[in-house]
């Protein structure tokens, strides 16, 4: 436990990549099987499941820190981390013990069932002995994940530079729902076996935005155009008989789309195809929002599946007759992709991304301006030759999506930041006119300057109407552009809509709060 926290430490003490890449492989390679098992667990965000309320913890942590709770909570939203909070807060009065990162980890599974007076004895035991790095370790593994930088990209290279493997076969066999508790080390990393690997997708590749330059560096020729699908991005694998349904979080989604099991009987064994999950209401694609009531749901019943029936949107071949296509060029990927959909096109409820081709970048210019008729975001670029790369690497793959939809909005909400951001108001929410009123639209958190912050924390505090916790209702004065990706009715928001990726363009000094939009503005662009 001890080099554990002392590696947390020194990560988060670097902002160079090469010194985390050197720390974390100095520590794979000294750490027995076990706690190197569960401190890629924790930096994967795997943690065991929660035994204990944060509600109690801030009451004990108060408790020994020997302050009121009203006290302990204004320290926790200016520090804004609960695990560091109670580790500055509790002092160590026992002496340091020399426990295990998994040892400490299984004591915190078996707290589960235990009573409440079980669990605070063994926390308080555990905080007393404990250095203030190793007692927001412990916490952070009580409560939540570790947010010091550490992409699953850069473990690879760390674990790769300490078991000599190579990174793109580590990348994979860290994908899906693996756990310490049912595999090990050498298991997962060094001799997979075999059974392990029939359910695991790749590591899926990411594109990048595209850039100002890029028209005038790249020959239109080079590159096969797609629409750019607004659904769920999906790996769907057929192994053995057996359907396998990823989503891009590596979450395993098989059961909450039952009407894709028919591609287990219909497709080869050893074929797995990279694309998108659609709603696909009345024959045609819906919205985001309507995939979401499936994605939100325990149970799929037969009236959700007739109201929002989804089909699965191809757009890559990785794996063929158990072969992993990977390396091999976009185009003859695409090629056998569509052979394969040709074949087995029918009774399947799935459909086949067109790829284009243009003589100039006018025409595909011309092709994004029907984003909005076709249903997709805008389009991708992606180059004829290119293999599948692991994670978002710049060069093949690149993402033009449609300019957003703007709305003029009014702060009415505010509430203070994480990290670094604690002590300034930075997460806003924002109005729309509705019959002489504002009601809520939208939440944001990005797209101000940093002077920009600092002036209108400086209003939120010199402005403000009501408190509720950490959140203030301020006068209703500051206007601002809103943009967002798309739009949806939702009954479950108060405005009536639900807006994806929205964000800060810019602050209009030059409005006056009657200048805000209205919901019925904001209404209209539903497509």
């Amino acid at each position: 436990m001890k080099a554990f926290a002392h590696l947390i430490n020194a990560l988060d003490s670097t902002n160079s990549t090469n010194q985390k890449v050197k720390l974390l492989a100095d520590y794979f390679q000294k750490a027995n099987s076990a706690d190197a098992l569960w401190a890629v667990a924790l930096l994967s965000h795997r943690r065991p499941a929660r035994p204990v309320t944060t509600t109690l913890l801030r009451q004990w942590a108060a408790e020994q820190a020997n302050l009121s709770p009203w006290l302990f909570e204004e320290s926790y939203h200016i520090v804004g981390d609960l695990a560091e909070t109670i580790a500055l807060l509790v002092p160590q009065t026992q002496s340091q013990s020399q426990i295990s990162l998994a040892r400490v980890i299984e004591d915190i599974q078996h707290l589960k069932p235990k009573s409440e007076a079980e669990k605070k004895a063994y926390i308080l035991h555990q905080w007393h002995r404990q250095s203030t790095t190793e007692r927001f370790v412990f916490n952070k593994i009580l409560t939540g994940g570790f947010r010091i930088g550490i992409s699953q990209k850069l473990m690879t290279r760390a674990l790769g530079m300490a078991l000599d493997l190579d990174e793109n076969t580590l990348a994979h066999r860290l994908m899906g729902q693996w756990s310490p508790e049912t595999t090990s080390f050498e298991d997962l990393l060094i001799a997979p076996k075999e059974s392990d690997q029939l359910s695991r997708p790749y590591p899926f590749y990411l594109a990048y935005a595209i850039e100002d330059d890029f028209f005038g560096k790249h020959k239109v020729t080079d590159y096969h155009i797609e629409h750019k699908w607004d659904g769920m991005r999906g790996q769907l694998i057929v192994r053995k008989g057996q359907l396998f349904l990823w989503s891009r979080g590596e979450e395993l989604i098989t059961d909450k789309f039952p009407e894709l099991e028919v591609f287990a009987q219909k497709l080869p064994s050893g074929t797995v195809l990279d694309g998108e999950i659609l709603p696909y209401p009345n024959g045609q694609i819906g919205h985001f929002n309507d995939l979401q009531k499936r994605i939100g749901r325990k149970n799929i019943g037969a009236k959700l599946l007739a109201d929002v029936p989804v089909r699965f949107m191809t757009y890559d071949l990785l794996e063929w007759e158990s072969v992993d296509w990977r390396e091999r060029p976009l185009a003859q990927r695409q090629q056998q992709l569509k052979n394969l959909y040709d074949n087995y096109a029918e009774g399947l409820p799935w459909e086949h991304s067109d790829v284009l081709h243009f003589s100039d970048w006018d025409a595909v210019a011309a092709e994004r301006e029907k984003a909005k008729a076709m249903r997709s975001e805008g389009l991708m670029l992606k180059k004829a030759n290119a293999p599948y790369e692991v994670g978002r690497k710049k060069g093949a793959w690149w993402k033009w999506k449609s300019d957003p939809k703007t709305i003029d909005a009014v702060l009415t909400y505010a509430m203070r930041g994480h990290g670094r951001r604690t002590n300034l108001y930075t997460d806003y929410t924002f109005g729309l006119w509705h019959e002489g009123a504002l009601v809520t639209f939208a939440k944001a958190y990005s797209g101000l300057t940093d002077k920009e912050i600092r002036e209108v924390d400086r209003y939120v505090k010199q402005n403000t109407l009501n408190r509720f916790g950490p959140v203030r209702e301020v006068v209703p004065k500051l206007v601002f552009e809103i943009a967002f990706e798309g739009i949806a009715p939702s009954p479950r928001h108060k405005s009536g809509v639900a807006v994806r990726f929205p964000r800060i363009l810019r602050w209009r000094h030059d409005k006056k709060i009657e200048d805000a939009n209205s919901l019925a503005d904001v209404k209209k662009l539903i497509a």
